[in-house]
């Protein structure tokens, strides 16, 4: 008979058997929002690789959509664009990088707003 640390020894080895074997994976959905837009989002991982995208659009007829992608690891770092556009044609777009690690995090980033200006950000954070 097994004894429970062996059994969950057991359970273990399986689930990282199955992870590593297990491929990519992804998901998707799409559905309507409260004030009659969509939004429709996709996430995908490969290993310890994950990538999304998200795309909205307003009853009124204005966009957004952004893409990512995340390593996660004993830092996790992460890269995220977005851009939209509003009902009356005006635009806007960003990027945004981080990392985060066990005794804190960065991120920097910018944003172009429908004048042309470009504002850029950084922040720090610990633990």
């Amino acid at each position: 008979m097994l004894s429970k640390a062996k059994f969950s020894l057991l359970c273990l080895g399986a689930m990282a058997v199955w992870s590593a074997a297990s491929p990519a994976s992804a998901e998707e959905w799409t559905r309507n929002t409260v004030h009659g837009g969509e939004i429709s989002r996709s996430v995908s991982h490969d290993g310890n690789v994950y990538t999304g995208s998200t795309t909205r659009t307003g009853p009124n007829g204005g966009t957004y959509t952004s893409n990512s992608t995340c390593v996660a690891g004993v830092v996790d770092r992460c890269s995220r664009s977005y851009s939209g556009a509003g009902p009356n044609g005006k635009t806007f777009s960003g990027q945004r990088y981080s990392a985060a690690g066990p005794f804190g995090g960065r991120s920097v980033g910018s944003f172009t707003g429908p004048n042309g200006n470009t504002v850029y950000g950084f922040r720090r954070w610990r633990r």
